[in-house]
């Protein structure tokens, strides 16, 4: 991939809002309502998967009303490029003991599903009082293993997106809405 040389080839290569700010705020609200009413007062451990979920993590986390903690993961299986590789590496773990959280993963978007069956695999290994996964952004059209959160926030189409935590060759995370990244 070409790297952007200047602000004019930055702006050029959002192409199309897809979500708004403000949908996305709406959206983590009710997210927000519900996990409260699944955990009921019990406590969880938020779990972002870096670096893309960031952004929604932060956000989540302050719509909620139980007792949470936080933890990060990260894994990659995009390498500078809009095509995934196929090879998920997990590249920084948890820093604790999961056994007795009851753990919310918190996912950008899912694509393959590879990356996040990985990281499940592991987790449930670990003894979790129980497990659940919240997505910001659902891409189904390119499933490549049996997989679905438990809460997707917005349904996809097949397209390369930008914005809010999300990025190409680590730019775009910055922006408050997901647009669509407009290839050479």
């Amino acid at each position: 991939m070409k790297a952007i040389v200047n602000q004019e080839d930055y702006e050029n290569r959002i192409k199309k809002i897809l979500i708004t700010e403000e949908e996305i705020a709406e959206r983590i609200r009710e997210a927000g309502k519900w996990i409260d009413s699944l955990y009921d007062g019990r406590p969880i451990l938020l779990v972002s998967i870096l670096k893309g979920a960031f952004v929604f993590m932060a956000d989540l986390c302050r719509a909620v009303s139980v007792p949470c903690e936080i933890g990060f993961m990260c894994a990659k299986s995009y390498y500078e490029g809009t095509c995934s590789t196929g090879v998920v590496n997990i590249t920084m773990d948890l820093d604790r003991d999961v056994t007795g959280y009851h753990l919310v993963i918190v996912e950008d978007i899912i694509d393959t599903g590879r990356t996040l069956n990985d990281i499940i695999t592991l987790l449930k290994t670990r003894d979790p009082l129980s497990l659940s996964v919240v997505t910001l952004l659902d891409k189904p059209s390119r499933r490549l293993v049996d997989f679905k959160a438990d809460l997707s926030l917005f349904t996809i189409p097949d397209l390369f997106v930008i914005g809010y935590g999300l990025d190409c060759a680590e730019l775009y995370r910055n922006l408050p809405y997901i647009a669509e990244y407009a290839e050479e």
